[in-house]
């Protein structure tokens, strides 16, 4: 295992960082100005010291996913940078070591989190395209919860992670962040168009 200390990678005299653009302004980058330049020079750093061909990102933050994504591509490094699947619980709670500070009760609150994802999916796969009516049915779900105290909830673009403005186009993220007492909890989920039918690949318009 290679496991490097603070000191192997930040010596003294230590200057220089990778900066992030646009993709670092919002959803959690929004509360914490510089936390995406923090992670993109530490994550180079370990790039440049281990050689990978290959490194695995989970998508529960994905936004760091896809600034880690945009590094990769902005600096011409020899990655494929993989994003793997949420590991949800049993009941659909997003795997976090912060699970761990949940009392019974804030456990329980926090399963609007995945309920509140799935019910996007289900009103883009139902027709929904209004970015109003869908931020209101998701932020309503949380909010019918006491203990849940809504940081953000937001829909943007699943590249960009620009803000949708009026009718979704493409496919987008719907991300959420909601405290539950001091612990605060993330959760996404992409929510892709459905496939035109048959009939309607063939219209012409």
């Amino acid at each position: 295992m290679f496991l490097p200390g603070p000191d192997a990678l930040y010596p003294n005299g230590f200057q220089t960082m990778v900066s992030m653009g646009a993709l670092a302004d919002g959803l959690c980058g929004a509360s914490r100005p510089g936390h995406f330049d923090g992670v993109c020079t530490v994550v180079l750093k370990l790039f440049n010291l281990v050689g990978p061909s290959y490194a695995i990102f989970g998508s529960k933050d994905y936004q760091q996913l896809q600034v880690i994504r945009a590094m990769v591509r902005d600096l011409n490094l020899d990655i494929d940078v993989v994003g793997m699947p949420i590991v949800r619980e049993s009941d659909g709670l997003a795997m976090s070591s912060r699970n761990a500070y949940l009392s019974a009760s804030e456990r329980s609150s926090a399963l609007c989190l995945s309920e509140s994802v799935a019910l996007a999916e289900q009103l883009v796969a139902g027709g929904e395209r209004n970015d109003d009516m869908i931020l209101a049915a998701v932020r309503g779900h949380i909010e019918a919860q006491s203990l849940a105290e809504v940081d953000y909830v937001e829909l943007v673009d699943a590249s960009s992670l620009r803000p949708v403005s009026g009718k979704m186009e493409a496919a987008a993220l719907i991300a959420l962040a909601v405290r539950f007492g001091a612990t605060r909890l993330i959760d996404n989920r992409v929510l892709r168009l459905p496939e035109p039918t048959v009939s309607e690949a063939n219209l012409v318009v």
